[in-house]
Formats: C-alpha cells, structure tokens, sequence
C-alpha cells in the first residue's frame, strides 16, 4: 500500500529507530479508512463497489492519521486548553462512505 519511506517523508522522520511503531500507525490508519468508509483499500482495479482505490486523497487521509497518531501518542493531553481535532480526515473520506 504506501510505502515507509513516504509516511517517514511526511512525518519528518530520518532514522529507524521507530520503524515498527510508525508501521503499527500505517496498519491502523489503513484499517480505520476501510472501516470508515466501509470498503477495502486496493491499489488497482477495484473489482466492486465494497473495494475504494487509494487515491492521492485517501493517501493524504491516511498519512494525516498517522501523524495525529505520532505526534499525539496519548488519549489525552495535560497542560492545553481542550480543543477539537481537525475534520480534515472526514474532509478527504466523506464522500467516500457507502450508504
């Protein structure tokens, strides 16, 4: 699907020390896309309408929720004023559910 070296390209990340954590982060975003949009992530020719293409939006949703995932490791952040996350995930998948 997308490669390591793009998610570390887009999280600035130039060693390999967190290799296997930021891959979990990829597995989980890619999950939580297929789950959201009720469909299978292929990277050609979907065969159906239960199969979405990766394009470059639900790449860009992807790498999005990995890096909120990276630089955001908790459930919770102590010392901030609560604040909401930023819908540009449900932005780049909206029209992407099935209904």
């Amino acid at each position: 699907m997308i490669e390591l070296s793009r998610v570390k390209l887009h999280l600035r990340v130039d060693h390999s020390d967190e290799d296997s954590l930021i891959q979990g982060y990829l597995a989980a975003a890619q999950a939580h896309v297929e789950q959201h949009c009720d469909r299978t992530l292929v990277e050609a020719n979907p065969t159906g309408p239960e199969q979405m293409l990766i394009t470059k939006d639900v790449e860009q949703a992807i790498l999005l929720l990995v890096g909120h995932w990276y630089a955001n490791r908790e459930a919770v952040v102590v010392g901030n004023a609560p604040s909401a996350v930023p819908l540009a995930v449900d932005r780049l998948l909206w029209y992407r559910k099935r209904f």
